[in-house]
């Protein structure tokens, strides 16, 4: 547009260039607690239903996607950034549980890789999600994430330790539970 203002270009120099806007680039890192007890009650198969989602909307928004599961004897990332895409729903499907909860290990991780890379990308938004049960064994104090963060609980049954609501105090999260999200 700011070529044809300026008339009908005659030569190459009579174009005015002008980079693309650049939409502010957001990157959702999740991290899913996949230990055994969040198979009771279906708490995972609920949890993947909102991940389902998450993925859809990331998708739509043009927003990168990192993922950390924590369950078994450590945390593992399972994408560092990517776009989100079709790509992510064979890793939805296989998502099982078991083992312990290396939750506060995902976290440090987390922390540590989201530091990184804001000094890489400083002008990228940051969100944080944590989908768990909350039942870890020990929750020493956990520094707050420095961006926007939202812990949803997913813990189910009828016995409650509601130790996720603790989480998320500690980490300056917004604190969800799974049942409230529809």
């Amino acid at each position: 547009m700011p070529t044809l203002l300026k008339g009908r270009p005659q030569r190459r120099a009579d174009l005015v260039r002008q980079p693309r806007t650049r939409r502010e680039q957001t990157l959702w890192l999740v991290i899913v607690d996949a230990s055994a007890s969040t198979q009771r009650h279906q708490a995972l198969s609920q949890a993947k239903g909102l991940l389902a989602q998450l993925f859809d909307d990331a998708y739509r928004q043009r927003a990168r996607l990192a993922l950390l599961t924590a369950s078994g004897g450590s945390a593992r990332w399972q994408h560092h950034g990517l776009k989100a895409g079709a790509a992510l729903q064979p890793w939805l499907q296989t998502l099982g549980a078991g083992g312990g909860t290396p939750l506060l290990e995902a976290i440090e991780q987390a922390s540590e890789w989201l530091e990184k890379r804001r000094k890489r990308y400083p002008a990228e938004s940051q969100r944080v999600l944590i989908l768990t049960d909350g039942r870890v064994k020990e929750a020493p104090a956990l520094a707050p994430f420095d961006c926007p963060s939202l812990l949803i609980d997913i813990e189910r049954g009828p016995i409650r330790l509601g130790r996720a609501a603790e989480l998320a105090r500690q980490l300056g999260a917004l604190y969800r539970h799974i049942d409230g999200m529809r």
